[in-house]
Parts: C-alpha cells; sequence; structure tokens
C-alpha cells in the first residue's frame, strides 16, 4: 500500500528546511559587520523595492506605447502570399489573361488556381491617429514624472530609516550610560548606608532608578533591532544580514528660501506628472473629436494574382504589376456615440485641470513646510547642544554636592533624568534635521 505524507509533516519538514537554510545565512553574515552608506542603501533599495520595479516597469511600457503610437502614423508593408483551388464546373469561361479556362464552382473565385504572390502597402490618414499618437507621448512623460516620484518616495523613506539606524544605536548607547550611572549611584548609595551617612530611602530610590534604566536599556536594544531590520527588508535579500550606517553628520547651512523656490519650481515631478496629464486629456479630447471626420485609407500593391505562378502567362500575358486604390470613409451616423465620447472626455480634461492646479498649491504649502521645518530643526540643534552641556554640568555638581552630603537622591535622580531625556532629545533632533532636510532636497530634485 502506497504511503502519503501527512502534511503536518510536510509542514515540519519544509519548517526545518527553511529555518535551516535561514540560519546558514545568518551563520555566514554574522561573522563580519558590512558598513553601509547612504547612497549604497539607496541604490540597493531601488532593485529590491517592488513599488519603486512596478513604476520603472510601467515607464517602459509607456514609452513602449508611444514609440507604437508612433509607428503607427507610418504605411504599414506585408507580403502576402496565397494559393487558391477551387473545383471547376465543367464549363468553360473567358480568361483574365489568355484564351478560356475551366470555370469554378465558386463564382467569387477567379479561376480553379489562383496564385497571390503581393507587396501590400497601406497607410491610414487621419486626425485621430495623430491625437492618439500625442495622448501616448504625454502618458510616456507621465509615466517618467510617477517614476521620479516612486523614487524620491524610496528615497525618503530609506533617509528616514537610514539615519533612524543610527539614531536608535545611539539612543541604545545612551541608555547604556544611563543604567551604568544609575549602578555606580545605587552602589554609591548602598556604601553610603553602610556607613551610615544616609537613609534606607536613598538606597530604595537609586535601586528604582537603575531598574526602570535597566527596563529602558531593554527597550531601546529591541527599538535598535527594529529600526535595523525594517531597513534590511529594503536592502537585502535576509533582512537579519549585520551592518552599520554613518551617523548624522554637523548640520550644514541651509540655503535661502528664494534659492528652494526656485529649484522645485524648476524639478518637481508632481508638477510633471499632473501637466503631462493634461496634455494627455486636451489630446484625448481631440482624438474623440476626430470620428466626425472622415479617414483617409490608401493602398498600393505589388505582385502577381493570376492562374500562373509566374511572371508571364500564356502567350506571353503579363501576370506581375500594381494596383493602387484609395478610400475615404465619411462619418455619418453613430446613434450620438461620438457626441458622448467627446463628453466623456472633456469631463476627464477638466479634472486633469483641476488636479493640476491642486498640485502646484500642495507644492507651494509642502516646500513652506518643509523648509520651516527645517530651519526650525536646524536652529534647535544649537539649543539642544547647549542643553545637553548644561545638564552634563548640572548633573556633575549635584553628584559632587550629594557627595558632600548638601542634596539628596531624589535631585541626583533628577538629573541623571534631565540629562538623559536632553541626551535622547539631541538625537532626535538630528534625525529630525536630516528627515528635514532630506524632504527639501527631494522637492528640488537634489537628492
Amino acid at each position: 500500500m502506497a504511503l502519503r505524507p501527512c502534511p503536518a509533516t510536510a509542514l515540519v519538514l519544509t519548517a526545518f528546511l527553511l529555518g535551516g537554510w535561514t540560519c546558514g545565512v545568518a551563520q555566514e553574515t554574522s561573522d563580519t559587520s558590512r558598513h553601509l552608506t547612504l547612497s549604497e542603501a539607496i541604490k540597493q533599495a531601488q532593485a529590491n523595492e517592488p513599488i519603486f520595479a512596478a513604476a520603472l516597469a510601467a515607464q517602459k511600457s509607456a514609452r513602449i506605447d508611444g514609440y507604437l503610437a508612433k509607428a503607427s502614423l507610418l504605411p504599414s508593408v506585408t507580403y502576402h502570399n496565397q494559393v487558391i483551388y477551387t473545383q471547376p464546373n465543367g464549363q468553360t469561361n473567358q480568361g483574365g489573361q489568355a484564351g478560356t479556362q475551366a470555370a469554378p464552382v465558386f463564382i467569387a473565385n477567379n479561376a480553379v488556381r489562383e496564385y497571390a504572390s503581393q507587396a501590400v502597402i497601406n497607410e491610414t490618414i487621419g486626425l485621430r491617429q495623430f491625437a492618439n499618437a500625442e495622448v501616448s507621448s504625454a502618458n510616456a512623460a507621465r509615466a517618467t514624472a510617477e517614476l521620479e516620484i516612486a523614487r524620491r518616495g524610496l528615497m525618503s523613506a530609506v533617509v528616514s530609516l537610514y539615519y533612524m539606524v543610527s539614531t536608535t544605536r545611539e539612543k541604545a548607547r545612551i541608555q547604556a550610560e544611563a543604567f551604568a550611572e544609575a549602578k555606580r549611584f545605587t552602589e554609591l548609595t548602598q556604601k553610603r548606608e553602610t556607613a551610615r551617612e544616609i537613609a534606607h530611602a536613598d538606597v530604595v530610590k537609586a535601586q528604582l532608578q537603575m531598574q526602570q534604566k535597566q527596563r529602558d536599556l531593554s527597550d531601546a536594544d529591541i527599538a535598535a533591532d527594529k529600526a535595523r531590520l525594517e531597513l534590511g527588508v529594503l536592502l537585502y535579500p535576509d533582512p537579519r544580514v549585520p551592518y552599520t550606517t554613518d551617523p548624522p553628520g554637523a548640520a550644514p547651512m541651509l540655503p535661502t528660501r528664494e534659492e528652494f523656490n526656485q529649484l522645485a519650481s524648476k524639478n518637481n515631478p508632481e508638477i510633471r506628472s499632473a501637466l503631462a496629464s493634461v496634455i494627455a486629456a486636451n489630446a484625448g479630447v481631440k482624438s474623440a473629436k476626430a470620428a466626425y471626420l472622415p479617414d483617409l485609407g490608401l493602398n498600393f500593391t505589388y505582385g502577381i494574382d493570376a492562374p500562373q505562378f509566374a511572371k508571364n502567362g500564356p502567350d506571353g500575358v503579363r501576370n506581375l504589376g500594381y494596383s493602387m486604390s484609395g478610400t475615404l470613409d465619411i462619418p455619418v451616423w453613430d446613434w450620438l456615440s461620438t457626441q458622448k465620447r467627446v463628453k466623456q472626455s472633456e469631463i476627464q480634461r477638466d479634472v486633469a485641470k483641476v488636479n493640476l492646479t491642486a498640485t502646484q498649491r500642495r507644492l507651494i504649502a509642502t516646500l513652506e513646510e518643509s523648509y520651516a521645518e527645517a530651519a526650525a530643526a536646524r536652529d534647535q540643534l544649537d539649543l539642544l547642544d547647549q542643553s545637553v552641556r548644561t545638564a552634563e554640568e548640572s548633573l556633575r555638581l549635584t553628584k559632587l554636592r550629594y557627595a558632600a552630603g548638601e542634596s539628596t537622591a531624589l535631585e541626583v535622580v533628577d538629573a541623571q533624568n534631565s540629562y538623559l531625556g536632553v541626551e535622547t532629545a539631541h538625537a532626535d533632533g538630528l534625525v529630525r534635521f536630516e528627515s528635514a532636510l532630506a524632504a527639501l532636497q527631494l522637492l528640488t530634485g537634489s537628492l
């Protein structure tokens, strides 16, 4: 009797194999930690992020559509070959090339045997074809702008995650120092209690502070691991690959608001995308109205269409030759379908115009908000630097006063918390400024 594998067993085996493979990857990469620059992170994210890949594919497809629409304006060339045999009906008729010939059963056919070998050139001239080519060109421009929007959005996410990795790591270091400081203070209070210099309440307060800092350190380590994994998802097949990032550098000087306004007005993909949509909508209206006009069809055929597959037939009759035709199709009545299509395209055009004006307003507001955010973050960095130095000095003086018996344990704990708070705020301030600066650079296309 054949044995069928149990589904649960198959799942366990699959999990074991996958777990062994991923553990192997982690084992191979855990020995060395690579350093990752911001430009490398952006490049790898562009190769792995599915939304950006979809935008890139849409842009390439739109470019091909534009090529196909323009190619449809040119004549098409076909080399046509055909052999037709029709049963004779027992009678004869006058042959098109020479004398009499057997008459075919089907009156639509020219002869019992008919050979066609012709080069056929067709061309259709109409306003609709030109309007459709214009629509395709505008759609290609819009897809290019949408690709740039996707690229900038991806870069914004990568920049935020990149500096978040270094910031959470810095916060974990700060929490480790805070825990070590709380532990040293706890040991100091225990020694002073043994020497009967302080009450047991100071020891309890110091122990509570140390325990809280130990929990905060654990949370900071988890936050650092989460940030590293979130960025790793965008960069590596195995997000557990260890890597390090550059910390935020010194805050540069911001260019003037006028410089940013000029750059944003010249190089903004949202505006280009909305403008391309308006152009495509206008061309769509033109294409719909083109249905009211006639189309001119031209045909040129060169080759043979004769009872013999030969250049010349019997008695030197020439089989090889050409024919030309012109067709003008004039629309007369289509039950108002064209009128409805024109109305539909005009509605879409009006929506595209509203979207363009809304995009322009949003750009102005976003630029103002981003510049104000970057300027505020840049100004606050100096204040945060001063606060760190002040809190550090306050903690040092408070510890000296406590050692001399001139302050309480509560004052020391407050000084420790103040120093920890301003250090954490300083780390957050660096990320805030880098993110705001990156947002401005993305708006102006300089990143």
